[in-house]
């Protein structure tokens, strides 16, 4: 299992500093990737935040577990060409022996469990789906929960979280919605949180059984490592069917859990991310400098 770097005691707080932070990691994210053939100093990165170098740094620590510098490294078009070239027997070998991978138990701690015909043909009529918006060292996310499993994780835009709840009720229209803060709090202490899990996590996917190939896919990509479309179709014994496995992975409404971020172009460029591409980046970098 993956986790975040939190430093707070209580669980709900330390995502709640986590996602501060994040709103902050995002500017200097986006600002070294608009800057990146300079290769930025520290001092242009802090000023554009409108932090000190020293509160700068200390806060970019904070939230990734490593420098500006070394996360700056990790975000590199040749480092995630480098990864990519690992990762291909990587993710080979996962499939041969029939686990996730080195230091990734995905299978274990994520259990998926696709929603029947039933529940697809009738829009989820029946379902309660007990949601709320949570912190997250990645921003503020929607999380939806049915009795069988996480059904959402969503990354809410900025100033977009109605937007984010009518997606929600659009992809199952004929369910009960209910907030419900605790139990999703819960839930997002669970997925990010520094902690031991004893019990897996449920997804209750919904999708076609050729998108749910793809995801279960993407499950067994250790942490770490990336893919490219055309990689993963070939895994899935679909090598010409890499437009449909970006369509598959865009349709992903389980983020993180389900590492659609993972997938990038065989150019080693990092775009493309339904919830944001410096969002993607924060991601990649993080798990990148982790690995490291």
């Amino acid at each position: 299992m993956m986790t975040m770097t939190l430093t707070t005691a209580n669980g709900r707080d330390s995502l709640s500093q986590s996602a501060q932070d994040y709103s902050l990691v995002a500017q200097a994210i986006r600002y070294i990737e608009s800057h990146r053939r300079e290769q930025p100093e520290l001092v242009a990165i802090a000023s554009h935040v409108g932090l000190s170098e020293f509160h700068f740094q200390r806060l970019f620590s904070r939230w990734a577990g490593v420098s500006p510098k070394r996360f700056l490294q990790a975000l590199t078009v040749e480092a995630a060409r480098r990864t990519l070239t690992h990762s291909g027997s990587v993710l080979d070998a996962a499939y041969d022996s029939g686990l996730s991978g080195p230091g990734r138990l995905h299978d274990l701690f994520v259990q998926c469990q696709a929603a029947t015909p039933g529940e697809v043909k009738s829009g989820g009529a029946g379902l309660t789906i007990r949601y709320a918006i949570q912190p997250t060292p990645f921003g503020d996310a929607l999380i939806g929960v049915t009795e069988r499993g996480i059904c959402a994780l969503s990354f809410v835009a900025e100033g977009e979280a109605s937007r984010t709840i009518d997606e929600l009720r659009t992809r199952w229209p004929a369910a009960r919605l209910r907030e419900d803060r605790d139990e999703s709090a819960s839930i997002a202490q669970r997925i990010f949180a520094d902690s031991r899990q004893d019990e897996p996590l449920h997804l209750h996917i919904k999708g076609t059984n050729f998108q749910i190939q793809v995801w279960q896919a993407l499950l067994r990509l250790p942490a770490g490592s990336l893919t490219t479309y055309g990689d993963l179709a070939r895994t899935i014994g679909k090598p010409s069917a890499a437009r449909a496995v970006g369509g598959a992975v865009g349709s992903n409404a389980i983020a993180w859990l389900i590492p659609c971020h993972r997938v990038i172009r065989q150019t080693g460029v990092v775009d493309g991310y339904r919830w944001g591409n410096e969002r993607k980046r924060a991601m990649l970098g993080w798990e990148a400098s982790q690995a490291a």
